[in-house]
């Protein structure tokens, strides 16, 4: 569950868009193939450790090593306080590397050491995955062939090991902090201060913080950890597995007047009520009546179909899921997935039939809106081009804008309607529009749609750019490094007010 500790963060960034084909991954995960046998016999009706855990990852990559890849997080250090890393595992028909035109997916779970049922779901998830894709399951092989997956069950292995260590009924905080005491979920860059000031002003509404070398022992290492593989893939879609209530949250989280509650849209709020509905209506019953997790008026979720606005609910700065959205291409939501954070063993796998089909339909949610390629007239990509939408359908703009990744590719999450998209690449290349119509079948691909940018000498004229200029801010490069100084500015003032 999402609750509060404030800290102060100082960040030097470099703005330029990274090369994930070439990340270092750690070794610390063994790798090797073996006979392909059972994953774990008992693993629905019992908790794993950290070592257990990494034993059934690897089991699982050995059983199906051909769609599956092993990693952990890397930072500075590339462990926990306590010595343990950060695991994941890819699944994907090429699962070690980036391919063009695929959307990049991530689950992270226990991210508060003592809410463990999003810990267990994944390696139910994993192991569940690779039995459909040998068995011959035709929609998970299309979504293994079709997007590249990154599973990580613990985010705070050492708040975990606390709250485990606890003899008979768990306390509802021990554990949720990691072993420097820290509240992950409060250690991100608290990007929304920036993003409201920018609103209705001609700065910059994404990726506030596009690279980081983080020099602040405020900043835990999972945190740091969490921040540069971020920056270093281009994740699309994203969920935050949590627990201790029942309902899927969506930004912001954070109150733009700094009330405790209050409705809090983003730009893309209709897309992420989307996201939010798409597990809520899978789920067994947390779209449906059901009892509270608490006796406050704040814990009925079922009226608006198992879904709440982050910051309506209860404000939280410097949340993970709010540092998504302001820092990357990356739409985050947290599921809160029950009322009990570390439930006996023998409820696991009522757990698992409750959340299985709504863990793989939100897999399927970085399929929907556009996607594309962005080249110049030679074929070449390029890279962070900003990618704008118009809605046509209400006649707004959507002001938070992504960019296209190091291939050229980009992907917009997007509900069914009628949509103006833009790329722009200034001042080396010009702007194109296309007017597109998204539907969203269920199980299939994003509409393509490509862009061929011409060189901005080659054009005769930009009046086809009239009505859109990024706000007139991407169209004078002396602006945004105007932007880079003042966010510059702002971190350097805000480490000098807390020293």
């Amino acid at each position: 569950m999402r609750r509060s500790l404030n800290f102060v963060f100082t960040v030097l960034f470099v703005m330029r868009v990274p090369d994930w084909n070439n990340i270092r991954f750690c070794s610390g995960l063994p790798a090797s193939k073996g006979d392909g046998g059972p994953v774990d016999n008992d693993h629905m009706v019992r908790h794993h450790s950290y070592e257990e855990v990494l034993d059934f990852m690897d089991r699982v990559h050995r059983r199906c090593p051909d769609i599956t890849h092993l990693y952990n997080l890397t930072g500075n250090p590339d462990t926990t306080v306590e010595g343990r890393r950060l695991a994941v595992i890819v699944i994907s028909d090429h699962p070690e590397r980036h391919e063009i035109g695929e959307p990049e997916f991530k689950y992270v779970a226990n991210m508060h050491g003592n809410e463990v049922v999003g810990r267990e779901l994944l390696l139910d998830l994993m192991r569940y995955m690779c039995d459909e894709y040998l068995t011959g399951n035709k929609d998970i092989q299309k979504l293994i062939k079709i997007t590249r997956i990154h599973f990580m069950p613990s985010m705070n292995p050492d708040g975990w090991e606390k709250a485990n260590r606890q003899v008979g009924a768990k306390s509802w905080l021990v554990g949720r902090a990691n072993a420097q005491g820290i509240d992950l979920n409060r250690n991100f860059p608290d990007l929304n201060r920036i993003a409201y000031s920018h609103e209705g002003t001609a700065s910059e509404n994404n990726h506030l913080l596009r690279d980081a070398v983080i020099n602040n022992a405020e900043l835990a290492p999972e945190t740091k950890m969490v921040i540069q593989w971020l920056m270093k893939i281009p994740f699309v879609s994203s969920a935050n597995l949590h627990g201790g209530d029942l309902v899927a949250n969506y930004p912001y989280d954070e109150s733009r007047t700094g009330k405790a509650q209050e409705y809090t849209k983003c730009p893309d709020d209709a897309t992420f009520r989307y996201l939010a509905h798409s597990y809520a209506e899978k789920h067994a019953s947390m779209a449906k009546h059901h009892p509270k997790c608490d006796i406050t008026d704040d814990d009925d979720f079922t009226e608006d179909g198992g879904i709440t606005n982050g910051a309506e609910w209860y404000s939280v700065k410097r949340g993970m899921q709010d540092f998504n959205y302001l820092s990357s291409n990356c739409f985050e939501i947290t599921l809160e997935l029950g009322c009990n954070k570390f439930p006996e063993a023998s409820d696991l796998i009522k757990y698992w039939n409750d959340n299985r089909d709504a863990l793989l339909n939100y897999m399927w949610m970085s399929h929907i809106g556009v996607k594309g390629k962005v080249t110049n007239e030679n074929g070449d990509p390029i890279a962070d081009a900003v990618i704008h939408v118009k809605n046509l359908t209400n006649g707004e703009d959507i002001d938070h804008d992504i960019t296209s990744a190091h291939d050229g590719d980009y992907w917009r999450l997007l509900i069914p309607g009628r949509y103006k998209v833009t790329a722009c690449a200034l001042p080396k290349y010009g702007c194109l529009s296309k007017e597109v119509t998204v539907e969203n079948p269920d199980h299939s691909e994003a509409k393509e749609v490509p862009f061929i940018l011409p060189r901005k000498n080659n054009l005769a004229s930009d009046d086809d750019d009239e009505e859109f200029d990024l706000k007139q801010s991407v169209d004078d490069e002396l602006h945004i490094n105007e932007v880079r100084q003042l966010l510059a500015d702002y971190y350097r003032n805000l480490a000098a007010k807390n020293k």
